[in-house]
Parts: structure tokens; C-alpha cells; sequence
């Protein structure tokens, strides 16, 4: 009897064995996640939680919050044109971000095709992206100046112009400017991407493409740009929310100016809050502008096929 009982029970001792040892490797799981968590939770969750309240409440340093309700969405779609121009100028800004990936997928397939020198190249188209962005700053407000920049040098050595040209001091040039600045800042990056992608394509589709009688444009639209979705997807994210942060960039350069010619909404916030200590209404543009981020990232995974980025499990 007592062999039997043992027989009997001996199941029932297996699955709370294995459930004792799920939960011990649960708790260690979260026992490794919990420091992490708490401070994502903290520097992340709470900031952009208390942030959104603060936009329905009047608050600054010197008086204590009360609360407004609506109030500064309503004068922000309203009555605030500068906000409108904020927000136009950083939709151009993000509009920006393909020229500069189709740029860099020419120079991921030149460097990437069998040429003398191409990892010397490579370093080349590389070395911008490394830079300090108040050095790129710099750099490119010089070679835009009106009276010693290099662009307006050459043009005028060439006879291209009669006149210099105000490019950081114009309204039709000033965020054109910034934008080119910003375009070879990310370039080298983006080809980095894209580059490994290509790597990673199986020539032997290629090799089957040709011989099926594919050219190599057909052969670039129906297997390297399919393929490079993911890539291509990716350089959009990372421009994306290099845009909506650009604040360092157009600060050096600019300053938002002339006017508010390059007034974009990460310097808008800035100006709002530090230099007319309106927190309130700060934290309601940002509101929006965190809205608009995730918006534009949803759609532009929608447009590439809803699943960019994913991680297929074997």
C-alpha cells in the first residue's frame, strides 16, 4: 500500500516542482528588471506624466498651480500663430529626413560595389556623424557667412553670383541652410545602416535575378528595396526623432531666426519655458509635440507595411 501511495502521489510532486522553479526564476526575472524599471519609471514616466498635467493647470516658480482646463490648447491652436509656424517648420525639417537616406542608399551601393579605396570611403562619408552637433554648428555657420563663408567665396570666385548670399539671415534660406547642415550630419550614419542591410541581402538573388533576365533596376525595386525595408525604416525613426530634437543644431546656427524663419517646436518649448518662464503652456506645445512624434512613427511603420523593425522568432 504504502509503494502505491507513493506511485500516486510521485505526479502530483512534479508539477509543483516545476512551478515552484517558474515562480524562483520569475522572481529572479523581475529581481533583475525591478532597478531598471523603477528608473525609467522615474526619469521617464513621471516627468511625462507630470508634464501632461501641468498642461491643464496655470503654474509657474512663484504662485501655486491652478487649474485651467483647456485654456492653453485653446490659445495654442487659436490664437498662437507662432506655434503654427513651430510646427510647419518641423514638418519641413522632418520632410527632410528622406532626402538624406536616399542620398546615403547611393553611397551604401557605391561603397558597397567593388571599387578601389571603398573603406577609405567609408571612413569619409562616416567621419561627420561623429561630430559634436555645436561643432557642426559652427562649422557650417562659417561656411554660410555672408562676408568670409566658403559657400559664397566659391560662388563668387565662379562668377555664380554677383552678390553674397544671406543664407543664415534670409527668410527663403535660413531653414534650407539648416536643413542641408543636418542632412550631411546624418548621412554618414544613415549609409552605416543601410550598408549593413545590403550586406546582409543573399547575393544569390541577385545572381538568380540575372539570370531570369532582370536588369539592374528591376533587380533594385523588386529584391534591394523590399529587402531594405526594415533598414530604410529605421534611418526614418532615427532622422525623425533627430528632427524633433534638433535643438542644439538650430540654436548655434540661428537661434530660430531670422524672425521666426527657423523657429521649430523643441526651440518654441525652449524659448517658452526658459526665457518666458511659461511652463504652463511649455508643457502643453510639448504635449502636442510628443502626440505628433508618435502619430508620425505609426505612420510611417503603417506605410513600409506595418511590421518594420520586427523581430522574426525562429
Amino acid at each position: 500500500m504504502t509503494a502505491l501511495a507513493a506511485a500516486v502521489d510521485a505526479p502530483q510532486a512534479r508539477p509543483r516542482l516545476f512551478a515552484r522553479k517558474r515562480v524562483r526564476q520569475a522572481v529572479l526575472i523581475w529581481c533583475f528588471l525591478l532597478p531598471s524599471l523603477l528608473i525609467f519609471g522615474l526619469y521617464r514616466i513621471m516627468p511625462l506624466a507630470w508634464n501632461v498635467v501641468l498642461s491643464f493647470q496655470e503654474w509657474s516658480p512663484t504662485r501655486p498651480a491652478t487649474w485651467a482646463g483647456l485654456y492653453h490648447y485653446e490659445e495654442m491652436f487659436f490664437y498662437d500663430e507662432v506655434f503654427w509656424t513651430a510646427l510647419w517648420n518641423t514638418l519641413l525639417y522632418i520632410g527632410s529626413a528622406p532626402i538624406g537616406i536616399a542620398i546615403a542608399l547611393g553611397l551604401a551601393l557605391l561603397v558597397n560595389s567593388d571599387i578601389r579605396g571603398r573603406d577609405v570611403y567609408r571612413t569619409i562619408i562616416f567621419i561627420s556623424y561623429p561630430l559634436m552637433t555645436v561643432a557642426v554648428g559652427v562649422i557650417w555657420r562659417w561656411m554660410f557667412d555672408e562676408r568670409v563663408g566658403l559657400i559664397n567665396y566659391v560662388a563668387r570666385s565662379l562668377n555664380l553670383v554677383d552678390s553674397p548670399i544671406p543664407f543664415l539671415n534670409s527668410f527663403d534660406w535660413a531653414l534650407p541652410s539648416i536643413i542641408a547642415a543636418n542632412i550631411w550630419q546624418m548621412l554618414g550614419f544613415y549609409m552605416i545602416i543601410l550598408l549593413t542591410g545590403l550586406q546582409n541581402i543573399p547575393q544569390n538573388l541577385y545572381e538568380a535575378a540575372s539570370i531570369d533576365g532582370a536588369d539592374a533596376r528591376r533587380r533594385f525595386w523588386r529584391i534591394t528595396v523590399p529587402l531594405l525595408k526594415p533598414s530604410l525604416f529605421l534611418c526614418f525613426v532615427i532622422g525623425m526623432l533627430n528632427s524633433f530634437t534638433s535643438f542644439d543644431l538650430v540654436y548655434v546656427m540661428t537661434g530660430g531666426g531670422p524672425g521666426r524663419a527657423t523657429e521649430l517646436l523643441v526651440t518654441y518649448v525652449y524659448k517658452l519655458g526658459f526665457v518666458q518662464t511659461k511652463f504652463d503652456y511649455a508643457a502643453a506645445v510639448t504635449v502636442v509635440f510628443f502626440a505628433l512624434l508618435i502619430a508620425i512613427a505609426w505612420a510611417a511603420n503603417r506605410l513600409s507595411g506595418g511590421n518594420a523593425g520586427a523581430v522574426e522568432s525562429d
